[in-house]
C-alpha cells in the first residue's frame, strides 16, 4: 500500500472491525479490499470506501456487517452461502460491491438466486422501470417528453396503478363476461343451426350468422380485446418481450381464431369441402374459451397460479416422474396377474399394458370409474396396493407447491398494495 501508515490496517464494516496486514491486501480475495493497496492519495481511498481514520489507518464501509461476515468466511473457507433471514437479491448486493459474483456461491444458493431474480425481473423490473409504483425513481435525460407513454403503459399493464386503470379493467372484464355467455349460449340446441341443412344453406347461414345479434356482439368484443391488445404492444417499451409474455400469447390465441374463421368463411363460400371446413370453423370458435384466462390480468388468485406453477415446474416434473414410474409397474404386473397367467379366468379389459394403464391413473388418483377393475385375488391386492400408493406419491410433492403458492400469493398481494397507495395518493390529489 502506498498510502497510509503502520504495518497494518483496519477495516471497519457496519461497525464490525477487521485487522490485516498490508501483504494481505495485496492479493486479496475481494477486489474491492485489494485495490486499497493500490491507493496513492486520500482522493484514491474515498473512492474505494466511505471514509478514511489517517491517524488510527481504519477504512470505513457503510454496508451490512452480517452481510460481510458470511463473506469473510468465503475468503477463509473457500464456501459463501446466503445469510439466513436476508433477502437473496440484498446479499447478491453485497456480493457485487465487494467484487464478488454469482458464481462464486454454491450451488444451491445459485438456484435460489437464480430463482429469485427470474421472478424479480419478471414481475417488478419489466413493470416498474422508473423505480416503484410510485415512479419517484430516477430517470434517465429526456424522459419527461415520454411521461405520458409510461402512464398509458402503466394504465394498461397494472390495472391497480391508477383509477383510468381501473375503469380500463373493468370493461376489459365486461368485455370478457360478455363473450363468455355468448360463446355458452351459442351452444344451446335454439342457437345452433340445425345439422341437416344442405351445403348451400349451410354456406348461407355461416354468412348471415355475422350479421345476427350473437355475431354482431362477438364482432364487438373482438373489435375491443384487438385494440387493447394492438394498443398495448405499441406503449410496450420491449416489443419481443412483449410478443414473449404468456398473457399476451394468450391474448393472440383468443383473438387469431376469430379473424381465421372469417377468412375460411370468406374464400371457402360453398365449396364442397365446406363440411369440413365448418369442422375447423367450430374448432377455432371454441377456442375463444382463452378468453377466460384474460382474467388473469385482474385477478390475484389467477395470477398466483400461474406464478406458483411456474416457480414449482420441478415439483410438477417430479410428480409426473412418479406417477409414470408408478403407472409403469403396477399397469405391467396387473396385465400379468389379470391376463397373462393362465389361472382360468382371463380379464379382457387388462389385454395390454397400455390398457392396464388406463386402469392405474384412475386408481392412483382415486376417481375409480368402475368401468374396468380386477376380477382375481391377486389382482385386486395389487389394486389395494397401487391406490394406496398413489395417495402417497401425490402427496410428497404437495407440500411444496403449497407452500409456494401461499409466498406467491403474499408477494401479489404486496405488489398490488403498493400501486393501491399509489392509486389513493392519485384520487386524493
Amino acid at each position: 500500500m502506498n498510502f497510509g501508515r503502520g504495518p497494518s490496517v483496519v477495516l471497519n464494516v457496519g461497525g464490525t472491525r477487521y485487522s490485516f496486514s498490508r501483504e494481505v491486501l495485496k492479493d486479496f480475495p475481494l477486489r474491492r479490499v485489494s485495490r486499497l493497496h493500490g491507493c496513492l492519495s486520500e482522493q484514491d481511498v474515498l473512492e474505494v470506501c466511505d471514509d478514511y481514520d489517517r491517524e488510527r489507518n481504519e477504512y470505513f464501509f457503510d454496508r451490512h456487517s452480517e452481510a460481510f461476515g458470511f463473506i469473510m468466511l468465503y475468503v477463509r473457507h473457500g464456501h459463501l452461502r446466503f445469510v439466513p433471514h436476508m433477502c437473496e437479491l440484498s446479499f447478491y448486493n453485497e456480493m457485487i460491491y465487494w467484487g464478488l459474483e454469482g458464481s462464486h456461491l454454491d450451488y444451491c444458493c445459485q438456484r435460489r438466486l437464480d430463482d429469485r431474480m427470474s421472478e424479480t425481473c419478471t414481475y417488478y423490473s419489466a413493470e416498474e422501470p422508473n423505480g416503484g409504483p410510485d415512479g419517484k425513481g430516477r430517470r434517465p435525460p429526456g424522459a419527461e417528453g415520454g411521461k405520458w407513454l409510461e402512464r398509458m403503459r402503466r394504465t394498461f399493464e397494472e390495472p391497480t396503478s391508477s383509477v383510468a386503470a381501473q375503469v380500463l379493467a373493468t370493461v376489459s372484464i365486461l368485455f370478457v363476461i360478455v363473450s363468455m355467455v355468448v360463446l355458452c349460449a351459442s351452444t344451446l340446441p335454439e342457437w345452433r343451426a340445425p345439422e341437416n341443412r344442405s351445403v348451400e344453406e349451410q354456406s348461407r347461414y355461416t354468412a348471415e350468422s355475422v350479421r345476427e345479434p350473437s355475431g354482431i356482439i362477438e364482432a364487438i368484443c373482438i373489435g375491443w380485446f384487438t385494440a387493447e391488445c394492438i394498443v398495448r404492444f405499441i406503449v410496450s417499451k420491449n416489443k419481443c418481450e412483449f410478443v414473449r409474455r404468456p398473457l399476451n400469447i394468450i391474448d393472440l390465441l383468443a383473438i387469431t381464431p376469430y379473424y381465421i374463421s372469417v377468412l375460411m368463411t370468406v374464400f371457402t363460400g360453398e365449396n364442397s369441402q365446406l363440411q369440413r371446413a365448418g369442422v375447423t370453423l367450430r374448432v377455432l370458435r371454441m377456442m375463444r374459451i382463452f378468453w377466460v384466462i384474460k382474467l388473469a390480468r385482474h385477478f390475484i388468485g389467477l395470477q398466483t397460479l400461474g406464478l406458483t406453477l411456474k416457480r414449482c415446474y420441478r415439483e410438477m416434473v417430479m410428480l409426473l416422474v412418479f406417477i409414470c414410474v408408478a403407472m409403469a409397474i403396477f399397469s405391467a404386473l396387473s396385465q400379468l396377474l389379470e391376463n397373462g397367467l393362465d389361472l382360468g379366468t382371463k380379464n379382457k379389459d387388462y389385454a395390454s399394458i397400455p390398457a392396464a394403464c388406463w386402469w392405474v391413473i384412475i386408481s392412483m388418483t382415486t376417481v375409480g370409474y368402475g368401468d374396468m377393475c380386477p376380477i382375481t385375488v391377486p389382482g385386486r391386492i395389487l389394486g389395494g396396493i397401487c391406490v394406496v400408493s398413489g395417495i402417497v406419491l401425490l402427496a410428497l410433492p404437495i407440500t411444496f407447491i403449497y407452500h409456494s403458492f401461499v409466498q406467491c400469493y403474499h408477494e401479489l398481494k404486496f405488489r398490488s398494495a403498493r400501486y393501491s397507495r399509489s392509486l389513493s395518493a392519485e384520487f386524493l390529489n
